[in-house]
């Protein structure tokens, strides 16, 4: 963070804005005691200029003149990275509810509880420590339990929330009766065959639908050679009914410890790009790429790429995992996102063409 004290006298502070570049940044203003001012903002100087300039009691707008005694800032070259470092100073310095300050709202995702003997799903927005799949971001609440809803049709996983006290004597539910849940409530089944369905539904948010959209295809390509075209036809439904739960799912929806991606986006530094990388459902920071190697060495975009992928780490800070995915996901589905997002299934087979066309737009935009 770069840093100045606030002098005294207003006309010593105008030469000292001046110098302030005009960019995207978070800032803060220090008092003499207790919290600062956090804030982003596209228009440093603009902004500070109007917080720290002579007191104007008729005017409803913020000013700090007479509180603030030092400013730190740091440049920012995207919406994305202005809300990491806005998180990261919010945590530093704003206490327990920082998160309530900076308006950081958690995405829901489809849970599916492992550690429950009768495991079953929940629409929930924190990512716990205990054995769980967690299938997200989603974008709402609202398509997170649509898309809950309808995959469960797929399978025979129990809907209540109870923790279940198997017996003969329990009244079930509307969809034991109907042939959607397996009823272990009623020790229909017991632990073991119950824990095999709990295990196809996991197999299916892992695998982001293909465990039975694959199968599904298969067998209908299998009865069509045979003639079969009853069986066929039946599997081709199967196939669809998949095939639109998956379209549920927002874009950047899947079983979080698959999650990879890089975004890319304008950099703070001249003449280059920011790579951010996620590996594995974690943050792994920004990478600066400069459009033009400054060495004179030859070297295409694509070699430059996968060098500065292989050097990517793979940190995990679990304490951290809720609010990287929240400021991602709220980036990517915001109106105001000014970047790209590549998501990829591995992170051994890089989309490096996507990558490369990916930063040849961006590098072009004004």
């Amino acid at each position: 963070m770069t840093s100045f004290l606030i002098p005294p006298d207003t006309a010593e502070l105008d030469p000292i804005l001046a110098e302030i570049p005009n960019a995207p940044a978070v800032f803060l203003l220090w008092p003499a005691e207790g919290t600062p001012y956090l804030a982003r903002t596209n228009v440093l100087r603009r902004r500070l200029t109007r917080l720290l300039g002579a007191s104007q009691k008729q005017s409803k707008s913020l000013n700090l003149r007479s509180t603030a005694q030092r400013v730190e800032y740091r440049l920012t070259g995207s919406a994305l990275e202005s809300h990491f470092v806005l998180t990261e100073q919010a945590r530093l310095h704003l206490g327990a509810g920082y998160r309530k300050e900076i308006r950081l709202r958690l995405p829901p995702y489809v849970k599916l509880i492992l550690t429950n003997p009768f495991p079953r799903t929940q629409v929930s927005n924190r990512l716990g420590r205990a054995k769980a799949v967690y299938f997200g971001p989603f974008r709402s609440r609202s398509t997170a339990a649509r898309f809950e809803s309808e995959f469960l049709d797929l399978f025979q996983l129990r809907r209540c929330q109870e923790d279940l006290v198997p017996a003969e004597s329990h009244p079930g539910c509307i969809y034991g009766e109907m042939g959607r849940c397996l009823r272990p409530c009623q020790q229909v089944v017991g632990v073991a065959e119950y824990r095999t369905e709990a295990e196809r539904v996991a197999e299916f948010l892992n695998s982001a639908g293909h465990s039975l959209l694959d199968g599904a295809a298969s067998a209908r390509e299998r009865l069509s050679g045979e003639l079969d075209f009853e069986g066929a036809a039946r599997m081709h439904q199967r196939f669809e009914k998949v095939k639109g739960v998956l379209e549920l799912a927002d874009e950047m929806v899947r079983d979080i410890d698959a999650l990879h991606a890089c975004t890319i986006t304008k950099s703070a530094v001249p003449d280059a790009i920011e790579l951010g990388w996620v590996r594995g459902g974690y943050w792994q920071g920004f990478h600066p790429l400069p459009l033009q190697v400054g060495d004179g060495t030859t070297m295409s975009l694509d070699t430059r790429v996968r060098q500065l992928a292989a050097g990517v780490p793979s940190t995990t800070l679990p304490g951290e995992r809720e609010e990287q995915l929240a400021i991602l996901a709220r980036w990517f589905y915001s109106t105001w996102r000014d970047g790209e997002m590549i998501l990829f299934d591995s992170w051994d087979k890089l989309p490096i063409r996507k990558l490369v066309n990916a930063i040849s737009r961006q590098g072009t935009i004004g």
